[in-house]
């Protein structure tokens, strides 16, 4: 598991330059406002919209998830606390005001990158009326 990339991986880092290339500017690896050791992907701090991209095996997609046949118990107790600490981060963020947006690691990088584009300036543009 150590060998597994938290950060940086091929889907983020392509969805982050189709962002950047698009004009949009953002943070990486924002920590998670009162909780330790849990970090945002992809920031967009005035926005308050943070953008996770997750793993199709270790946040349990629906369509890609695989279960592992040996130590079969301790693989679906990991990987359901994985799912719980996602729902627990979400939570929170939403509780503080900010806009979640998760991906799985499956999708398009230009689809992600249209739809993030679409909630940050949304978000831009409510943040104006008010």
């Amino acid at each position: 598991m150590s060998k597994q990339s938290s950060r940086d991986t091929v889907p983020e880092v392509a969805v982050r330059r189709l962002l950047h290339s698009a004009g949009l500017r953002y943070r990486v690896n924002v920590p998670v406002p009162g909780m330790r050791r849990r970090t945002i992907d992809v920031a967009f701090t005035r926005a308050k919209i943070a953008v996770f991209m997750d793993g199709c095996f270790w946040h349990g997609c629906p369509e890609h998830a695989t279960h592992p046949k040996s130590n079969a118990a301790w693989w679906r107790e990991k990987l359901d606390r994985n799912m719980a600490r996602d729902t627990e981060t979400t939570e929170r963020l939403v509780a503080a005001g900010w806009e979640v947006l998760r991906f799985w690691e499956h999708e398009a990088p230009m689809e992600v990158a249209l739809r993030i584009a679409a909630a940050v300036e949304q978000r831009r543009v409510r943040g104006k009326g008010e």
